[in-house]
Formats: C-alpha cells, sequence, structure tokens
C-alpha cells in the first residue's frame, strides 16, 4: 500500500510526550470502541520510572498497599537482577479497578506506548469489566478505597501493638492466601432480620462505649482501637463444616484471635479474593490483551496512523511475547500462556472467516460466522482457561503446537503415549490439557472439617490427594505451624483419597 504523508502519521520518532500520548490514546480508544466493540472502565494512564516499575513488582501489582518485609525483600531481589542485566522489566501493568489503571514505563519508545495502551488500557481493561468471574468476585469500583483502608488500618496497627505482632499476623495470613478463598460460592449472607439485629447491637455497644473524655484530647491524636464488638454471626454455633476458605473460618472462630488481628485476617483475603479470577484466567486474559493489541496496532498501520518502522517494531515485540519454545529448547518452561492464548484468539477468528471442513465438524455454532469479534466477546466473557480450552482448542491448533498427552503414572518405569493426532486422540489431548488449568488440581484441596470450640479446642483439617499425591512434607510443617499460630491451640491434618 502507498504510505500517506508524514504529516499525518500520529508519530514518526520513538522519544514520545504526553501530546503524542493523548493523541495515540483517542485514537486507539476510537478503533477499540467503534470497530472492536470493547466495553471498557474508564481509564487512568500513568508513566513510571523502572524503580517504580518494581516497586510495583514487588506489592503484588498494587497502587496501595500495607507495609511488609515480604514486599522489601522482592524489591532487592528483582532491582539486583534487573540491574545486572539477568531480567527485564514489564512494559505495563494494568490494575483491575474503575477507573483502569496502566502503568506505561517511562523507558518504552512511542511505539511500545501505543502497544501497551491498546493491550492493557483495552485487552485487559475489556477483560476485567465483562468476564464472569471478575465481575463475580470483585468490586473494581471499590478496591482502591480499600487498600486506602488497608494500608492506614495495618499501618495504625503497627504504632498500636509493634510492627513484629502485626508482622506476625501478616506472615501466617499471607501463607494462607491460596486457603483464602471461597472456590464455589459467595461468603454465607445472614436473613435481613439477622442483619438489622446485628446492627442494634452495633448501635447499643457503641453508645455503651462511647466516652466524653476522647473530646478532650489535642487535635492529631486519635483514641485507641475500640474493643471488639459483639457480633451476632460469631456465636459459634453453626459453623457450616467443612468449610474450605481456612482464613474466613480463622477470622470467624479462632479462640485466641483479637479484633484487630481477626480484621488482619479479612484484609489478606479479601485480597486473595480479589486476585482469585486472575489464576484461573491467565490464558484467556492474555491471550485477550494480545489479540486486542495485534489487531490496533495493525489497524493503525492500515489506516496510515504508523509508519513501516513502528510496524516492524511492534511485530518484534510481538512475536516475542507469543513465542512458544519447544519442549528440549533451554528456554522451556511449560507453555507460553501468551502464545496460547493469542493462538486460539486468532484461530478463532480463522474459523470464522475461512472455515474448513473440519471446523465446521468440530464447531458448527460459529464457523462461518462473519463477526468473529462477537464469538470472541462471548468467549471472554462467560469463560475461564479451563473451560475454554475445553471448547475452542481445534485440532489445527493442536497440530500446530505438536501436542499429544503422556501416561505418567509413578508406579510405572516408563512414559506412555496416550494420545495423538487422531480423532479421539484430539479429544483426549485437549481434556487434559485444560485439566491442567483446573484450579481444583493445580493447588490443594485443604478443608476444615472438625474444630472444637468448648473442649481442648483442637482443630482437624483434612487434605483430599488429588491421584494420591499427599502434600511435601516439610512445607505442610511450615504451613501447619502458621494455622497454630492463629488458631491458638493443636492443629491436625489428615490426608485422605479424593477418590475414596
Amino acid at each position: 500500500m502507498t504510505m500517506p504523508e508524514k504529516a499525518t502519521l500520529l508519530f514518526s520518532e520513538a522519544e514520545w510526550d504526553f501530546a503524542t500520548l493523548d493523541r495515540a490514546l483517542k485514537v486507539i480508544e476510537e478503533i477499540a470502541v467503534n470497530e472492536l466493540k470493547l466495553d471498557v472502565y474508564p481509564n487512568q494512564i500513568e508513566v513510571i520510572s523502572s524503580e517504580q516499575m518494581l516497586d510495583a513488582y514487588s506489592s503484588l501489582a498494587m497502587p496501595l498497599m500495607y507495609n511488609h518485609w515480604s514486599f522489601g525483600k522482592l524489591f532487592a531481589r528483582e532491582e539486583t537482577l534487573y540491574r545486572a542485566g539477568y531480567t527485564a522489566l514489564a512494559y505495563e501493568i494494568v490494575i483491575n479497578s474503575s477507573p483502569c489503571i496502566s502503568y506505561l514505563l517511562e523507558e518504552n519508545s512511542m511505539t511500545m506506548q501505543a502497544l501497551v495502551i491498546a493491550h492493557a488500557a483495552f485487552g485487559h481493561n475489556h477483560f476485567f469489566k465483562n468476564n464472569y468471574l471478575f465481575r463475580q468476585w470483585t468490586n473494581a469500583g471499590g478496591i482502591l478505597d480499600y487498600l486506602a483502608f488497608a494500608k492506614g488500618y495495618i499501618a495504625a496497627c503497627e504504632e498500636r501493638y509493634g510492627r513484629g505482632d502485626v508482622e506476625a499476623v501478616l506472615d501466617s495470613a499471607h501463607a494462607l492466601m491460596d486457603q483464602g478463598v471461597f472456590r464455589y460460592s459467595r461468603p454465607p449472607r445472614p436473613s435481613r432480620e439477622r442483619m438489622m439485629e446485628k446492627h442494634r447491637k452495633r448501635r447499643e455497644y457503641e453508645e455503651e462505649a462511647y466516652s466524653e473524655l476522647w473530646r478532650t484530647l489535642p487535635a492529631g491524636i486519635e483514641p485507641p482501637l475500640a474493643p471488639p464488638i459483639p457480633d451476632p454471626e460469631d456465636d459459634g454455633g453453626d459453623m457450616k463444616l467443612p468449610e474450605e476458605n481456612i482464613l474466613y473460618f480463622l477470622e470467624k472462630h479462632s479462640p485466641s484471635l483479637k479484633a484487630w488481628q481477626r480484621e488482619t485476617l479479612r484484609i489478606v483475603r479479601t485480597l486473595a479474593q480479589y486476585f482469585y479470577p486472575q489464576k484461573q484466567t491467565k490464558v484467556m486474559n492474555e491471550g485477550c490483551a494480545t489479540f486486542v493489541h495485534h489487531a490496533i496496532m495493525n489497524r493503525l498501520y492500515d489506516k496510515g496512523l504508523i509508519g513501516e518502522g513502528s510496524l516492524l517494531e511492534f511485530l518484534h515485540s510481538h512475536t516475542s511475547v507469543v513465542f512458544q519454545p519447544e519442549f528440549d529448547d533451554r528456554r522451556y518452561n511449560g507453555i507460553n500462556p501468551y502464545a496460547l492464548g493469542y493462538g486460539m484468539m486468532a484461530d478463532i477468528k480463522r474459523i470464522c472467516e475461512e472455515p474448513t471442513a473440519e471446523d465446521r465438524d468440530w464447531f458448527p455454532a460459529f464457523a462461518g460466522n462473519t463477526d468473529y469479534m462477537a464469538i470472541l466477546r462471548e468467549a471472554w466473557a462467560n469463560y475461564r482457561d479451563e473451560s475454554f480450552i475445553e471448547q475452542f482448542l481445534s485440532p489445527k491448533l493442536m497440530r500446530d503446537f505438536r501436542l499429544f498427552a503422556l501416561y505418567d503414572r509413578a508406579a510405572e518405569p516408563t512414559y506412555k503415549v496416550s494420545a495423538i493426532h487422531n480423532e479421539s486422540g484430539y479429544r483426549a489431548v485437549r481434556s487434559q490439557l485444560a485439566r491442567q488449568y483446573d484450579i481444583g488440581i493445580a493447588e490443594p484441596n485443604i478443608q476444615v472439617v472438625d474444630a472444637d470450640l468448648k473442649g481442648g479446642r483442637r482443630l482437624l483439617l483434612q487434605h483430599r490427594m488429588h491421584r494420591g499425591v499427599p502434600l511435601h512434607e516439610k512445607t505442610k510443617h511450615a504451613v501447619l505451624a502458621h494455622v497454630e499460630r492463629l488458631w491458638g491451640h493443636e492443629v491436625d491434618l489428615e490426608e485422605v483419597d479424593a477418590g475414596a
């Protein structure tokens, strides 16, 4: 094609300024919203330094975070590796919030700034707003306020009770974050009558605990944190066992925790629940964002808004992101979620636009559908990695990735290829690959099954083993020590076969 005059380009140099960023953002938004029909939160774009990016790495990539020694340790490690040239920094970080915050690295070229705006501010943004897991489990509009509260609350506890005591509780809570989420249902909600009774008792308690003496304190001095408020939900009567959310159970029923410690556990499990959807949608989330930035950057070139140099720079970065090393490559570290995610999104587009007889046989519901973006938006909204792979992975893509299945049993001395490229093999490969993204298999199934609140206070946990695989012995005892710290009494763990 004949390129337009240079003056019509959004940018022609690698250097950027905020006026150019703003101009590119507006054009990218027009393509994303009007052409791709993406539905996004309002965007907040921030450009940060490499040190700020490292700081974001170390604090769970959140814009606000309470203090904890592990964040500083991670920062020191990442900074050392980065300064020594062993690792590179991410081009961006995006926050699931409303407005959606995208951090851009100031060292990026203008082409890379445009790419990461498309990737984060519109690809990830759309996925955060529309996927059912994020809609069910996260509150994008309230997370920033909650983080501000958590940061202030932990700081106040450190001032009042000492940093050592606070960090000890945080250490134990962090160790149990993976077991601090509700996986299959929302937290139990009391009836309206019980909620009204709870609010009535809270008001009565606050009136009884109020003291006029606090009005005489000089400005800037805060009264001590209030003692625990009686909660009619915590009568210890019905614990609804078994309970999968161990942090929730400890917060509600531990005989030894003080009010501020319970609130600290609530903060940590709220963050764990916030990140829970991201653990289940890595392939889809990155695939969506990568597909969106690829579509937008190519559309910018087709419109004559970026030059050939920018196109080549974008393609070089894109192909590096979606590169999948072979199994015998030194760089191989499993299946690249960017490669698999983008490959599946691009394959869905191919099946819609240029279906083969095989595609029509495997995907009769959408093969030949001219509106591929409608199919993608529907998939982005209603699936997670496991179900998305089970429904949309095609035989062609399995051939492209050269996938096959291995039969692996600890009791047998050799591997056996159990599925190859044939009709039954395709379905077996797809199903086994999907199982690898099932968080119920990837993480141990540990539940509270019994608790003696009136006698010896013994707590019993049960691990239902998948395929007879027990917990790592050393790690198990280390984590149980954290449970005992929060429970305050003896804790036992039994392991049973889930298939028994």
